[in-house]
């Protein structure tokens, strides 16, 4: 073999890490400390919502609202259906159902039997 096709060894120890390096992918990434500021998006705030109340026993009544906040405050509640009738009818709202209301989901439930009738109240 000629000396026109001996490597010095700095060629070869390039050559080498060349080789090693072919089939090696490296990736950089940087750490969560980035000047990136990203503010995430701010949840909507809540809105006062009123349910509509079915006519039964040919009446209806008022008072089926959720406002803002008692959205906010996130604990269940219980809503005092009242109006021209000399009764009233109740209607118990779970944390759960709270959540869809102010999420937009359609939500009904049947109130207390007062004076022998409910009503059901929808929320939308």
């Amino acid at each position: 073999m000629s000396d026109e096709n001996l490597l010095t060894r700095r060629e070869f120890t390039v050559e080498s890490a060349l080789a090693m390096l072919a089939g090696v992918t490296i990736i950089i990434s940087g750490c969560g400390d980035d000047d990136n500021n990203a503010t995430p998006a701010p949840s909507p705030t809540p809105t006062d919502k009123t349910g509509t109340v079915s006519t039964d026993a040919n009446h209806t009544h008022t008072g089926a609202v959720i406002t803002a906040a008692q959205f906010t405050a996130g604990n269940a509640l219980t809503l005092t259906l009242t109006g021209a009738a000399t009764h009233t009818h109740t209607v118990a709202l779970s944390q759960a159902e709270l959540t869809q209301i102010s999420a937009g989901t359609r939500v009904q439930k049947i109130s207390s039997n007062d004076n022998a009738h409910t009503h059901t109240v929808t929320f939308n």
